[in-house]
Formats: C-alpha cells, structure tokens, sequence
C-alpha cells in the first residue's frame, strides 16, 4: 500500500491507531526515564624517559652501565605501556578497584589502538571508566592512575633497575569531570518508539482487514449467473 493509503487508514482507524501511537509515546517516555544514566571520565597518561637518561654512568663497582631493563629495547617505551594496559586490565586488578567484572561500573585501559597488544601505538595510556554515579567513576579512574604508577614502579624494582632510570608516568590529560552520556538512553527510547508505531500500524491494519471481511459475510454470496441453454439439435433431413 501506498503512503496515501496507510494515511487513510490510520485516519479511518483512529480509535486504534491513536491509542497505540499514545501508548508507544508514553512506554518511549518510561524507558527514557527509567534507563540510568551513565557518566564517562577519563584520563591520558605518556611514559617519558628521565632526564638522566635509561642509564647510570660507568664506575668501579659497575664496569658495565647499569640500564634499565625496560629501555633496553627499540620501541621500549611501548612495551613499558603494553605491560601496563595488560596489568590494568586483569579482572583480579578491576576488582580490587571496584568495578569487578559484570558489574555496573566498567573502564577500558587502551593505548589509543583498536588493538591494546600492538607495540607501535605509542607509549600511551588511555584510560575511560562508566559508571551510573559520577563520583564513582571520578573516582575509578584517579584509583587507575595511581595504579599505574604502582605497577610502573613495582615492575622496575622487580628487575633491578637503577631508580634514576625509572620510566615516568606523566599525566597529560588528568582525569577528567564526569559527562553524562545520553546516547544509550536515546538510541533505547527510540528504539520502543519505533516497535510503537510499527505495533500502531499493524493494529490498524488488521481493524481495516476485519473490516473488509464483514462487510463480505453482510454482503452475501454473489448472483449466480444461470447456465446458458442449450440450443436444440438440428432436425436431420
């Protein structure tokens, strides 16, 4: 059917059609208000090499420089960051933070890469906690930055590195004031809105074909039209 066509018979049917457009505006509206509001904050942090330098000079005690294990390798920053994002993103670490897996509160460690494990992103670390509450992922993501520079550190010690080659943990963005993010909330309500209207039309539709169908049985069978004669056989001479 036609545009015109479904416009006749949604004015024609409006004792149905309206009340479900009415009743697709008001659940649209419910779950707009019922569906919770999500707030996103988040932080940039860069790894820099000391000022120093990733080594300490040559001395007696030491005939060889004493260098950092984690610069000792081309792109050695990014391998810096690539230990940290998977350190971050271990659930035993997000629980302990507060935002245990299948729970309201989440965050994403990456380095500004679709995919966290390539080396060569940079030596980024990207941090961006959701969480219902504000204060909550305010506070998720300060939790993160400071857990980053206790993983940075402890993974340091661990190898033996000089102090004065320790990696730095420079927050370039630091984290940021919650925003409130209204697009899930949208994309929900429209989403009831349009099954609404489609449920709208089909009602409307199938009043329209019941009525069609009543009018038939009222109307009856149609005339029969009668058998046409037979002509009469031609008398043989």
């Amino acid at each position: 059917m036609d545009f015109w066509g479904t416009v006749l018979v949604v004015f024609r049917r409006w004792y149905v059609t309206v009340p479900a457009l009415l009743l697709a505006l008001g659940g649209s509206f419910a779950v707009y208000r019922t569906v919770p509001t999500i707030y996103q904050s988040g932080a940039v942090l860069v790894l820099t090499i000391p000022v120093t330098g990733g080594s300490v000079p040559n001395d007696p005690a030491y005939p060889n420089p004493r260098t950092n294990p984690l610069l000792n390798y081309n792109g050695s920053l990014n391998v810096a960051a690539s230990i940290l994002l998977q350190a971050l993103s271990a659930p035993e670490t997000a629980a302990r933070l507060g935002a245990p897996p299948g729970g309201e509160t989440t965050y994403v460690v990456h380095n500004g890469s679709p995919n966290p494990e390539l080396l060569a992103s940079g030596p980024f670390v990207i941090i961006n906690a959701r969480s219902p509450s504000a204060e909550t992922a305010h506070t998720l993501v300060s939790r993160l930055v400071e857990q980053a520079r206790s993983e940075l550190a402890a993974r340091q010690a661990v190898l033996g590195a000089p102090v004065s080659t320790y990696i730095q943990l420079t927050p370039m963005v630091p984290p940021t004031e919650p925003q409130e993010q209204r697009g899930g909330k949208s994309r929900t309500a429209v989403a009831v809105l349009a099954l609404g209207l489609f449920a709208a039309l089909t009602a409307g539709y199938a009043m329209e074909s019941l009525a069609a169908a009543r009018r038939r049985r009222r109307a009856g069978p149609g005339p029969v039209e009668p058998a046409e004669r037979a002509e009469p056989l031609a008398l043989r001479p």
